[in-house]
């Protein structure tokens, strides 16, 4: 996913470029994260549109999505990702942007199948996308499902200062069927060479993790989403079962399924399965259709 202000975790993860051939799982509901689809009983408010110009905070020259690093901005169709064979009509279809993208054709977007699109906002407790509130506010208008995602930096603050930072700049929620949960991207270390999970041992990590998502659930009432590798989960949590009630974001690239899942998860909410394809920038499904999303967006 568009992610942190160094070189891109996607190409340093082998877990995620790996390919691998387990068949992708069958859609069911989630017992923790995917409460099920109510019946609506009027349409949603049409969204007002989004005039503000972006945050004055200007992007970080290392961040590798403004660098171009590991994504396609609006409108590049070359070497696409094709989406799994075996999905289908029982997934939804979206992708994940940050500031690389810049201006991103939303209503492009939702023609090329996209339903939902998580949002970079925050890095740290000092990085804003500039870009933020015209991708945010474009993609509601064209009748996407998004929300925000925070990527996270250990070494440099608590997990709940960060987690206040995000909701004060786009990380909020609210319960309208158009806003997905917050989301917090936690995975290898781009700026710390071998070191791989900040500095921290899997204890102080899993500490970490656990006071993003208490300040998150605090502030907006909703536990975050979490989006990982297994194997960085691995390295860096010792495998911890400690937040399998939160939906898992998966991170894999190249295979027909998203592989064996991290810690006590026994469900996918979101799968990453490449960072090119038919839509701007990373390419992904969530594990259900459009009604399951809306449902799991509504809370």
């Amino acid at each position: 996913m568009p992610g942190p202000r160094a070189a891109a975790p996607r190409a340093a993860d082998p877990q995620a470029a790996a390919p691998q051939a387990a068949a992708l799982p069958a859609a069911a509901p989630q017992a923790a994260a995917l409460p099920a689809a109510a019946p609506q009983a009027a349409a949603l408010p049409a969204a007002a549109p989004q005039a503000a110009a972006p945050p004055a905070a200007a992007p970080r020259a290392t961040d590798p999505r403004a660098a171009g690093a590991g994504a396609v901005g609006a409108g590049a169709r070359g070497s696409r990702v094709r989406a799994p064979r075996t999905a289908s009509a029982r997934l939804s279809h979206g992708h994940d942007v940050s500031s690389h993208q810049k201006h991103v054709d939303w209503p492009e977007a939702r023609a090329e199948g996209a339903r939902f699109v998580y949002v970079k906002a925050t890095e740290s407790t000092d990085y804003r996308n500039p870009y933020f509130s015209r991708q945010y506010g474009g993609a509601r208008e064209a009748g996407l499902i998004r929300g925000a995602y925070h990527f996270a930096r250990p070494d440099e603050s608590s997990g709940a200062r960060q987690a206040a930072y995000f909701v004060r700049h786009g990380g909020d929620w609210r319960a309208d069927g158009w806003t997905l949960p917050p989301a917090l991207d936690i995975e290898y270390n781009p700026y710390g060479g071998s070191d791989k999970c900040y500095g921290l041992s899997d204890r102080r990590m899993v500490r970490w993790i656990r006071s993003f998502s208490d300040e998150i659930r605090r502030e907006t009432g909703r536990r975050p989403v979490i989006y990982t590798t297994t194997q960085w989960w691995r390295l860096c949590t010792g495998n911890s079962r400690a937040f399998s009630s939160h939906a898992l974001w998966i991170a894999r690239h190249g295979g027909e399924g998203p592989g064996e899942l991290p810690g006590g998860w026994r469900r996918w909410t979101f799968w990453q399965y490449g960072v090119k394809g038919g839509l701007p920038g990373d390419q992904n499904l969530f594990h259900g259709p459009a009604g399951r999303l809306r449902s799991f967006a509504r809370g």
